[in-house]
């Protein structure tokens, strides 16, 4: 059994926190948030982090919605630092048990820079790692994390195993994670949860690093335009 991992201090790391609370008002999903940064800081990776409701984000599924008559957004600077990451988590409250208008937003902005591509002319998220967390005190937490990590690895994400960690305290009106008396910071399978997403983050970042990420075969969308059709036939049954 390896018992740590190789060298991570070239691993970059963004959370993005969707809280509908800014700054610096109290986050209960940044409770969690701290927990896996402090677990990769640890490890020598370097962490960018932002709360979203933070900036005058426009919405749409454009890179820049200046272009469609918003006469602000934020997206375009912030915009770099995601493509800087190697690993992206997206962080965020339940509502009505779904995930919030800012989770929504982030993940169409993302989807807006899809189609960019990288120095092999693959989409511009291949090689790069996805992962999720969400808190709330109702029910939704596995639809909300399936959403994003569906959303991730469509737009071209990586995702590992058990790549989600989130809290939940009693259904219904109640404390949420922070609160005094919730249990939340104390919750073992929240923390085990945490680690376990974080580990494998890391794991995951260092081999698709190691391999300079996926072979550029079989996933270039120019070369299927340009009719090359890497092995593909027809099959008539």
């Amino acid at each position: 059994m390896d018992v740590h991992p190789k060298q991570c201090d070239d691993l970059t790391a963004l959370f993005i926190n969707t809280t509908l609370d800014k700054s610096p008002a109290l986050s209960h999903t940044q409770g969690i948030i701290d927990l896996s940064i402090n677990l990769m800081k640890k490890q020598g990776v370097t962490v960018d982090q932002f709360r979203s409701v933070d900036f005058d984000i426009a919405s749409g599924v454009y890179p820049d919605m200046h272009e469609k008559g918003w006469d602000n957004d934020a997206w375009p600077e912030l915009w770099t630092r995601v493509r800087k990451a190697d690993i992206l988590v997206i962080g965020g409250p339940i509502w009505l048990g779904d995930n919030s208008s800012e989770t929504k937003k982030i993940i169409e902005r993302l989807y807006a820079q899809s189609k960019d591509e990288n120095d092999k002319g693959q989409y511009i998220y291949y090689g790069k790692v996805g992962g999720a967390i969400i808190t709330g005190n109702e029910d939704g937490l596995k639809h909300c994390t399936s959403n994003i990590l569906y959303s991730l690895q469509h737009i071209g994400y990586s995702i590992p195993p058990g790549a989600d960690a989130g809290w939940l305290g009693e259904i219904g009106p109640g404390p949420s994670y922070l609160d005094d008396g919730s249990g939340g910071t104390e919750n073992d399978f929240t923390n085990s949860h945490v680690t376990t997403m974080t580990w494998n983050l890391l794991h995951l970042a260092r081999i698709l690093k190691d391999a300079g990420g996926y072979p550029a075969y079989g996933n270039i969308p120019g070369a299927w335009k340009d009719g090359e059709r890497f092995g593909f036939e027809q099959v008539n049954t």
